[in-house]
């Protein structure tokens, strides 16, 4: 059975997977002092992630939402959707926010069956922010799109 839980503070984060949902170590490393870690679990092994990130008063950012390959496909992305919001709904804020790349299709579909609503396109975004060209469904990654959703 699948369970998520908070990051313990004397666990390291799980980086394979957060470099999944983004390449940068760098990035990475900030959204993880800044924000909460949570991990979802099948038996003892980490299948998936995502972090909170609170970005202005009211307002929080689902970052990193990552699933291991191997588990990919099964429902366990929506869950931690499902599982972000309802933990930001119970931390009082009032709007959520998620960015992912123009390329990531099977993302867009996930995130706007949950309830996120397109929001705006932050044009070339992957190519101001990453030294080295990202490829995703045949597609080079250039902008950010920007979805949110009212809690």
């Amino acid at each position: 059975m699948l369970s998520i839980r908070i990051l313990g503070e004397a666990e390291c984060p799980p980086m394979d997977l957060l470099l999944l949902a983004d390449p940068s170590r760098k990035l990475v490393e900030e959204y993880l002092k800044r924000g909460e870690c949570y991990i979802s679990e099948l038996g003892e092994s980490i299948v998936g992630t995502y972090v909170l990130l609170p970005t202005r008063p009211a307002t929080v950012e689902l970052v990193n939402l990552a699933v291991a390959e191997q588990h990919q496909g099964k429902g366990i992305g929506k869950q931690l959707v499902l599982d972000a919001i309802l933990r930001g709904r119970g931390a009082g804020y009032q709007t959520m926010e998620i960015g992912t790349g123009n390329s990531s299709v099977g993302q867009l579909a996930l995130y706007q069956k949950c309830g996120f609503r397109i929001t705006g396109i932050d044009r070339d975004f992957f190519l101001r922010h990453y030294d080295e060209a990202i490829y995703e469904n045949g597609m080079q990654v250039m902008d950010m799109i920007r979805l949110s959703l009212d809690l």
